[in-house]
């Protein structure tokens, strides 16, 4: 049963007003470190193609692939700087993060935004001429937000593509919602401002309803609703969102010690913690298992060797291209796994990928591909907009399954 919903519901009901107040808790953003403190001096801009969103990225594009953070704001605000020093500090650290809202916009958004913002990166990434040209990792997607901007979150976290779901000051108005609760099934985490946190209640609400084996973490820290996204870097809830975000999406097992075990980085801190199905297996297995018995290095003297020998081993990818398989994240009962195709020496106007699960496992949901059977052999062929590799070029699909996904091989076959 939720509890002070007409409270929490009266705010966020209330978005442009509150969108105001809570800009104004922290003061103005311009104290914060330009740049955030990452590796890579981030800022803003905004596109022609992404109408009425704000894009953070680092301001010199690193060599490693970008994971996608989208955001709604709080109060659902218009104004993509609303937590401006929060989405630059993600950024810094080799993220492209993209906020609902034109900088310094007015009105309310709503949660199509978000998937807007993961159209626009996709197809991006694939667009020649791009600056983002095969620089993003359209595996990784995290959607999240705060205060109202959460529950725009919570609208689309079942999109296939997203990877983990974050929730920042905020929970479900409604009982009568607690269906977007039933289908979550990638990681979730959730990030409040403790028990003096108007959205508290629900928060903790959700938390008690969501799926048994779902991956889950909550930390919260006694501020308020206004959390610190004001603060230099964001603050707290900066640096807490990118310890999460580098092991979410970029499987930074030292990130994650924050979160997982008795023993955790934020436990015994000034957070306080809960955890639910968290572990910290890479689960990474190699993509083609070893031979159980290694062939002979010479053959025995009373055979004498074929004429023509025989391959020693079958070749490991069809024409024209590779596939590359790797457990991103395992945990009791499923798993996420990502599969990176690369085009050989020629251009492909096609690819296809053929899959074999190990026993046990099957595919529940998968993104970047067309699949076709869910167990034992299963072919995944390219999207229409993710189909066409350079020579060289790669791309990626990814899915979640269940039981264990170690063991998988993955070949492909361009056209």
């Amino acid at each position: 049963m939720r509890r002070r919903s007409k409270i929490y519901a009266g705010l966020v009901a209330a978005v442009v007003p509150i969108a105001s107040m809570i800009i104004t808790l922290g003061a103005t953003p311009a104290d914060a470190a330009v740049g955030g403190s990452g590796p890579y001096p981030a800022d803003y801009e905004t596109s022609a193609s992404l109408a009425n969103h704000t894009i953070f990225r680092p301001q010199t594009l690193p060599s490693e692939r970008l994971p996608i953070f989208v955001w709604g704001n709080g109060g659902c605000s218009a104004n993509g700087l609303s937590q401006g020093n929060f989405l630059r500090e993600i950024a810094s650290h080799g993220f492209l993060a993209i906020a609902n809202g034109a900088p310094n916009g007015s009105g309310s958004t709503n949660s199509q935004m978000l998937t807007q913002s993961i159209d626009w990166a996709i197809a991006e990434n694939s667009r020649q001429g791009s600056k983002y040209f095969n620089k993003i990792d359209t595996t990784k997607v995290a959607v999240a937000g705060f205060s109202c901007g959460g529950l725009e979150a919570y609208a689309v976290s079942n999109d296939p593509r997203v990877t983990t779901t974050g929730i920042f000051s905020s929970g479900l108005l409604n009982d009568a919602d607690d269906y977007q609760l039933r289908r979550l099934t990638k990681p979730i985490a959730y990030i409040i401002g403790g028990p003096s946190d108007i959205a508290y209640p629900n928060a903790i609400d959700d938390w008690g309803k969501l799926p048994s084996t779902l991956p889950a973490f909550m930390g919260n820290l006694n501020v308020g609703h206004g959390g610190t996204y004001d603060q230099t870097n964001g603050g707290e809830f900066g640096r807490v969102a990118v310890l999460y975000l580098k092991w979410r999406l970029k499987g930074d097992t030292t990130a994650g010690a924050n979160f997982v075990g008795p023993n955790c980085g934020l436990c015994g801190t000034q957070w306080t913690v809960q955890q639910k199905n968290l572990t910290l297996d890479p689960g990474t297995p190699p993509t083609t298992p070893p031979p159980t018995t290694p062939p002979p290095t010479t053959p025995p003297p009373t055979t004498p060797p074929p004429t023509t020998p025989p391959p020693t081993t079958p070749p490991p990818t069809g024409a024209g291209c590779t596939a590359t398989y790797a457990v991103q994240d395992q945990w009791n009962g499923g798993f996420v796994a990502n599969v990176t195709v690369t085009a050989g020496s020629t251009a492909l106007s096609g690819w296809r990928v053929t899959l074999n699960l190990p026993s046990g496992a099957s595919i529940t949901s998968l993104w970047n591909g067309v699949a076709t059977g869910s167990s034992g052999t299963v072919t995944v062929a390219n999207q229409s907009y993710n189909g066409r590799l350079a020579a060289g070029q790669t791309t990626n699909f990814g899915f979640q399954g269940t039981g264990n996904g170690g063991g998988t091989t993955a070949t492909c076959t361009g056209s």
